[in-house]
C-alpha cells in the first residue's frame, strides 16, 4: 500500500529521491536524538530542582505584583541556562524588541558598543542606527557609539578583536549566534567559547552579549555556559515550540538583568510587576517540548539541505556539517526562484495554504520581503517558514518544523514548485 504522502505530492521521481535522502541522512538524526535527550534531560530537571507545582499555573492580570508563576518561570529558565537570573515576559513583543530593551538598558550616551559578527541582523541595524534607515529613537541618537569586527574566514578576527578590547573605553561587545540574513555560517558554541576567553585575557570589564535566536537547544551547551554575560531570545522561535503565543527572555548577570526589567517596566520597580495574563502555561509547556520540536526544525533542516543540494541547489549548511541553529538557506539564484520557493512552502502550510505570498515593504528592512508562514501563531519562525529579502544572490532562510512529517511535507512542496517550475 503507498504511502498517502505519493498521492499528496504526485511525483514519483521527487519522492523516489526523497526515500534515498532519508536512508542517507539517518546516521545524523541519531546524533540530533542524543542532543535531544541531554537538553530533554536539562528541561526536566530543572522543573524538579526549581520544584515546579500546580499552582504556578495561576495567572495574574492587572500589575502582577510579584506573582508566582512568572517568578518560577524565570527561575527554571535561569537554571537552564546556568543563569543568575532571568527576565521572560510576553510583554517582549518579539527578540527584536528584547534585543532592543536590552541594548537600551545596559548602554548609555558616549558609551561604545562593538559587534563582533560585522554588520548585525537588518533591524537591529535600525535600532543601533548603523543601517539606511535611520529612526531617531536610535542608539546612536542618544549618543551611543557603534563600531563593527568582521568576521575572517567565518570566524571571529580574535586578533584584532583583542587589539581593539586592551583599550578599556568599550562598554559592551555583541555576538550573533545565527547568521540572519548574512550570507556568513552561524557561529558554534565552541568558536563563541574561543573568543570569550580570548576577550578575557585582555578585558575583564566589558560586557559580553550573544543574540542567542535561532539557536537554542540545536546544540548541548548555551552561551552563558562558556563565559557570556547576558543572552537574549525569542520565545516565537526555538523555546517556545510552537506553543507560546509571544514573548522573549533575557538570561545572565543579576545586575543587568535588573537593568533590563528596569527598562522594561520602570525605575524601581523592575521585575516585580508583570501579569502574566494566563500565559504561564503556554509557557512551561512550550519550554517542555522545545528539545523535541528544536531537533524536529533541526531534522527538517537536514533533510531540506540534502534534498534541495540533490536538485541542483546550492545549500548552507551542507547535511553533514555540524549545526548550531535551524536556520538552513538555499541559494535560488532569481527573485522567481525564491518567490516561487517561499509560495510552495506556504501550499504546505496547515494555514492559509491557499495564499501566495507576495514580495512586499517591511519595517527595519532595506529590501523588500517575501515570507512564507502558515503558522498558528503570527511570526513563530520555530513552525516551518521561510523568508528571504528580494537582493543577489536570492538566498531563502528557511527555518522550523514542529514535527519532521509536517516539515518534510513543506519541502517537498515548495521543491516541486521548483522543480515543474509552477505559476
Amino acid at each position: 500500500m503507498r504511502n498517502r504522502i505519493y498521492n499528496a505530492i504526485d511525483d514519483d521521481e521527487l519522492l523516489e529521491l526523497s526515500d534515498k535522502v532519508e536512508e542517507e541522512i539517518a546516521p545524523i538524526f541519531k546524533e540530533i536524538d542524543s542532543i535531544c535527550e541531554s537538553n530533554s534531560v536539562k528541561v526536566i530537571e530543572a522543573f524538579q530542582k526549581c520544584n515546579l507545582q500546580t499552582q504556578h499555573f495561576y495567572s495574574s492580570t492587572g500589575y502582577g505584583i510579584d506573582e508566582p508563576g512568572r517568578n518560577k518561570i524565570e527561575e527554571i529558565y535561569a537554571n537552564i541556562f546556568q543563569a543568575e537570573d532571568a527576565l521572560v515576559r510576553t510583554q517582549f513583543i518579539s527578540g527584536t524588541h528584547a534585543l532592543s530593551v536590552t541594548l537600551s538598558a545596559l548602554l548609555r550616551n558616549n558609551d561604545t558598543m562593538i559587534s563582533l559578527t560585522g554588520a548585525p541582523y537588518d533591524t537591529l541595524q535600525t535600532i543601533i542606527g548603523c543601517g539606511k534607515e535611520q529612526s531617531k529613537s536610535s542608539l546612536k541618537s542618544y549618543g551611543i557609539k557603534y563600531e563593527q569586527i568582521e568576521l575572517k574566514e567565518n570566524d571571529f578576527d580574535i586578533d584584532t578583536i583583542k587589539q581593539r578590547l586592551q583599550q578599556k573605553d568599550v562598554k559592551l561587545v555583541e555576538i550573533q549566534r545565527s547568521r540572519g540574513y548574512a550570507l556568513r555560517k552561524s557561529l558554534t558554541i565552541e568558536k563563541i567559547e574561543k573568543v570569550i576567553r580570548a576577550i578575557r585575557e585582555v578585558n575583564q570589564e566589558v560586557i559580553i552579549m550573544v543574540d542567542n535566536c535561532y539557536g537554542e537547544f540545536v546544540e548541548d551547551r548555551e552561551p552563558i555556559e562558556v563565559g557570556a554575560d547576558i543572552i537574549v531570545g525569542s520565545l516565537m522561535k526555538n523555546l517556545g515550540a510552537g506553543i507560546a503565543t509571544s514573548g522573549a527572555y533575557i538570561v545572565g548577570k543579576k545586575e543587568l538583568i535588573e537593568l533590563c526589567a528596569e527598562r522594561l517596566t520602570a525605575p524601581g520597580i523592575g521585575k516585580e510587576i508583570g501579569p502574566s495574563l494566563n500565559q504561564n502555561t503556554s509557557l512551561l509547556k512550550g519550554l517542555f517540548f522545545a528539545p523535541r520540536v528544536v531537533a524536529s526544525s533541526v531534522r527538517t533542516a537536514v533533510y531540506a539541505s540534502r534534498l534541495l543540494e540533490k536538485l541542483g541547489y546550492k545549500v548552507d549548511p551542507l547535511y553533514n556539517e555540524k549545526r548550531t541553529d535551524i536556520v538552513q538557506t538555499i541559494s535560488l539564484g532569481t527573485a522567481e526562484g525564491l518567490v516561487k520557493f517561499c509560495q510552495g512552502i506556504q501550499q504546505g502550510s496547515p494555514i492559509d495554504s491557499n495564499v501566495l505570498p507576495e514580495p512586499g515593504d517591511m519595517g527595519g528592512y532595506e529590501d523588500q520581503i517575501i515570507m512564507a508562514a502558515g503558522t498558528f501563531t503570527e511570526g513563530s519562525t520555530i513552525e516551518l517558514s521561510c523568508d528571504g529579502p528580494l537582493r543577489e544572490p536570492y538566498i531563502a532562510y528557511m527555518q522550523g518544523g514542529l514535527t519532521y512529517e509536517y516539515g518534510k511535507y513543506g519541502i517537498l512542496k515548495a521543491s516541486k514548485r521548483l522543480k515543474r517550475k509552477e505559476g
